[in-house]
């Protein structure tokens, strides 16, 4: 069977499990429900031949309920072919984790719990990957104001809001190639 063909099959496969199907410039997507996921996550891998997961992305839809959309972008090495899984999660709900399923997934999951607050049941070491131990925000958020919040550890973090505009570091442009323009520091002594 080729690639094409299983996805084509696919919603026959899972039936009812699959809410929502969409193509896009010859991409597949399927929307399932966050309590069919290590199921539709298990028998992708194992009866599909899905042996790669490429990443784990959340998206917040602030205005919208559920907030959260979590996408598992699959990539099957035999069969050449890729497919997206995307869940609506509601804010208070925990995901169930599938690091067990791709190892990969363990630092996707950790990210997302960092940047965006979504927690995964089962997940081996669910803590902050990117931000501090005891950070109480998340930054990937829409509340998240762009200029960030102050800190009271100016030792570890800004005390004050960084700025948009005009940083330590510039650019000039010329003709000159990629590696002579890298960003140099605006000051010779930074």
């Amino acid at each position: 069977m080729t690639g094409p063909e299983l996805l084509s099959s696919l919603g026959r496969l899972l039936g009812p499990k699959l809410l929502e199907k969409t193509e896009f410039r010859g991409e597949t997507t399927f929307t399932i429900s966050p309590d069919d996921l290590r199921e539709i996550a298990r028998f992708c891998r194992d009866d599909l031949s899905f042996d790669y997961l490429i990443d784990i992305t959340s998206i917040d839809n602030a205005d919208r309920e559920p907030r959260f959309e979590v996408v598992y972008e699959l990539y099957s090495m035999t069969l050449i072919v890729h497919l997206r899984l995307k869940l609506r999660v509601a804010e208070d709900v925990d995901l169930a984790t599938v690091s067990d399923i791709w190892p990969t997934a363990n630092w996707h999951e950790r990210e997302i719990y960092d940047m965006m607050g979504i927690k995964f049941k089962g997940h081996p070491d669910l803590r902050r990957i990117l931000m501090w131990d005891g950070y109480p925000f998340f930054p990937l958020r829409k509340e998240f104001p762009l200029e960030g919040l102050p800190s009271e550890m100016p030792d570890v973090a800004f005390s004050e809001a960084a700025p948009m505009e005009g940083g330590p570091f510039v650019t000039q442009p010329s003709t000159a190639t990629t590696k002579d323009r890298e960003p140099r520091a605006r000051r010779p002594d930074l």
